[in-house]
Order: C-alpha cells, then structure tokens, then sequence
C-alpha cells in the first residue's frame, strides 16, 4: 500500500510516500515561499523522482491540524483535489500526533508544542508503550500558564518538541526544571513521513474517510475572526 502525505501545518511544507513498511522519499522545503507556490511542485517531484503518477497512489494523507490556518486549508484541498482526480481515499492526521511521532520510542512523556500566539499554544500529551504512540491527552488550545500546571503534575521525564518550545523555552525550562528535556532542532519540524506511518496504521484499520468529508481542524478561530467578533462583540465558539 502506498501513502502519499503532505504536512503544510507550520513554517516548512513536507511531502513524503511510504510502501508498505518503506519510506520511498521524503521532501522537506523550510523557506520563505508559500505553501500554494512550494507543494505542489514538491509533490510532483516526489512522484516523478519515483516514476509514479497520483493513479498509484492508494492513500492521500494530510496533516489537518491544528496550525497555520492558510497552510491547513492548502493542504487539505490539496490532497483532496488530488484524491478526488484518481477517486482515492484520504486520511487526516492531527498535527501533534505527527510531531510526537517524530520522537519514536523516548522515555517519559512527548509533549508536541505549537505556537498559537497570545501566550497560548496547541499541544497534547503522549507516550510510548511497547512501540505504540497512545495518546494521554487529546491535542488542545492551552494557555502556557496551563499547561505548565498539567506538566507539573506529571512524575516522569517530559520530552518537549515543536516550534512552541523555541519560544518558550525559557519557561519551561524554569518551571519543569530537570523533568523537561527539549528535542533537537530536527524533531521539531514537520516531518511528511511520520503522517504517513500514521495514516498507514489508520488504513489498516479501515480509518479512511471520503475526500469529500475531509476538512481542517482548527481548535480555534483565526486571527481576523476573532478580532472581527471583538470589534462587533461576538461571542464566537472558539474551542478555546
């Protein structure tokens, strides 16, 4: 079974094809063009480098949130597009859940952490048993003050990755002490290989979803919405 997925959450947009229990390529651009220009030549180029076309494709995979609110839905309509023009099946994948996976097998708890602004971030709380990702706590919008609080709480080591852990490092570090080990660089990138491992797992388990039912996960309102909803005195439901 082969599994094309994409990640255009964050900064970096990634794309990567697995075969089975095979990573065939992976293409990660970190750099200042947008995602509608970056992935779908990236795409192409995945493709063309392994003489594949989008017909040999069984799964179209996404990182569908949450994240930048432009990258998710460039992402998701891409893939959807995609699967829809050869009439496949598409998987969404949490973001956090793909960024935890980038840190197989660690002791202690994974802690996925994305910026989201206003000293709140996205995360949620995993761990590693017997080579399985299970997920403690399900991916949330928190404020740092109340995660720090949770994370305080727990016993064990608490592994810190993401882009949230480049701003705010120095507080973690000062309120979880020794607990918090912070992963490197690397790991806290989107990685497109580790959506599609996810989306995998969930295709062998009959977890794939029509493209035409596939939308983003946001969390919370964007930016403009919920300043329009401050402006006109709204109160919007914004899972926060």
């Amino acid at each position: 079974m082969k599994v094309l997925a994409i990640d255009t959450s964050s900064v970096s947009a990634t794309c990567a094809i697995i075969d089975d229990d095979r990573l065939l390529v992976e293409y990660t651009l970190n750099h200042k063009l947008t995602h509608s220009q970056k992935i779908m030549p990236m795409i192409k180029e995945v493709l063309s480098s392994l003489s594949l076309k989008p017909e040999d494709i069984d799964i179209f995979a996404v990182a569908k949130g949450p994240g930048s609110f432009t990258g998710l839905r460039i992402g998701v309509a891409t893939v959807n597009g995609l699967a829809q023009s050869v009439n496949k099946k598409v998987i969404g994948v949490p973001t956090l859940d793909a960024l935890a996976f980038n840190l197989p097998y660690c002791e202690g708890i994974v802690v996925p952490i994305m910026d989201a602004r206003r000293d709140r971030v996205f995360t949620g709380i995993y761990k590693w048993t017997n080579g399985n990702l299970h997920i403690i706590k399900e991916q949330a919008a928190l404020e740092v003050k109340e995660l720090i609080d949770i994370l305080k709480e727990r016993p064990e080591k608490i592994v810190l990755v993401g882009d949230g852990t480049l701003v705010y490092r120095d507080v973690f570090s000062e309120a979880l002490g020794e607990k918090a080990i912070f992963a490197p660089r690397s790991a806290n990138m989107a990685r497109a290989s580790s959506v599609a491992e996810l989306a995998m797992a969930k295709a062998l388990q009959g977890k794939v979803e029509s493209y035409f039912e596939l939308v983003p996960d946001y969390l919370r309102e964007s930016q403009a919405q919920r300043e329009y909803n401050e402006k006109h005195n709204i109160a919007g439901d914004n899972n926060e």
